[in-house]
């Protein structure tokens, strides 16, 4: 199931460089929460890495549209698997709305977990207040690239629009997680069988207790002592946790693009 998120805010800065800054994909990592590496190939094809709830995510992204000013489109190729397209307009003297809209799709239980508690929505909100933080506190573009891209994307390109399948097996926990994971799963099976030790169906008690003994027994060799544990501990997923694809969500920086000055497509 794919999950859709639209976030947008104004910056006060014209139109021009709120747009000229966002072709510097490479410098996303500054401002956007979770990307860790962002490579400009050519002047289409990208190459994304970032952690998301702990979740390590490489995949490749191509510009599928780009206007000057306007709109710059893109769409996963492989890797993790996302879409969409950022909007600048200019609404007033000197200010521009950046709107970010994108659709992904999450993938295994963590993803999952922190697409329940809107974690990535959350994020979104996050990566433009800090866009707007960055490029007001510059009040100039670190690089720009005024070349165009002709598509025939109509509006926001969807999932649809994404060739990847999935991770492709770049995808990976991170020490932390796996860690966590791990505490996790390993408590879970020592209050499920602390719980099956006290409530046998039938018998005495004498009879379940000395059931329980046998149980315990096996059980210790592997599990540590239980102290009045009969429940598991709950994970939770922070809401506020920095998660990335979006970022997934956005488009990285370009490098030198052909006709273009600074850094970037």
């Amino acid at each position: 199931m794919t999950t859709k998120v639209e976030k947008s805010v104004t910056v006060d800065v014209p139109v021009e460089m709120a747009y000229n800054q966002w072709t510097q994909f490479e410098e996303f990592p500054k401002f956007m929460g979770g990307v860790q590496e962002v490579q400009q190939l050519d002047d289409k094809r990208l190459h994304w890495v970032a952690e998301i709830a702990g979740v390590r995510r490489e995949w490749d992204a191509t510009i599928l549209e780009q206007r000057q000013d306007e709109k710059i489109a893109w769409a996963a190729t492989q890797g993790a698997t996302n879409a969409g397209a950022v909007y600048f307009s200019p609404v007033g003297a000197g200010q521009t709305q950046v709107r970010l809209e994108l659709e992904y799709e999450p993938e295994g239980l963590i993803e999952k977990a922190g697409d329940a508690v809107n974690v990535i929505e959350r994020q979104a909100e996050k990566d433009v207040e800090s866009f707007k933080t960055f490029i007001e506190g510059r009040m100039s573009e670190t690089g720009a690239w005024r070349g165009d891209v002709e598509g025939t994307t109509v509006g926001t390109p969807g999932v649809e629009s994404a060739t990847s399948q999935g991770d492709s097996g770049k995808a990976g926990l991170s020490g932390t997680a796996k860690v966590a994971g791990a505490a996790g799963i390993a408590a879970a099976g020592v209050a499920a069988a602390a719980a099956t030790r006290t409530s046998g169906s039938g018998g005495s008690s004498d009879e379940t207790e000395d059931a329980g003994a046998t149980t315990e027994g096996s059980i210790e060799a592997t599990q540590p002592p239980v102290t009045e544990t009969t429940t598991a501990p709950e994970t939770t997923l922070d809401p506020d946790t920095r998660v990335d694809d979006a970022i997934i969500l956005d488009e990285p920086p370009r490098t030198g693009g052909a006709g273009g000055t600074g850094t970037g497509v």
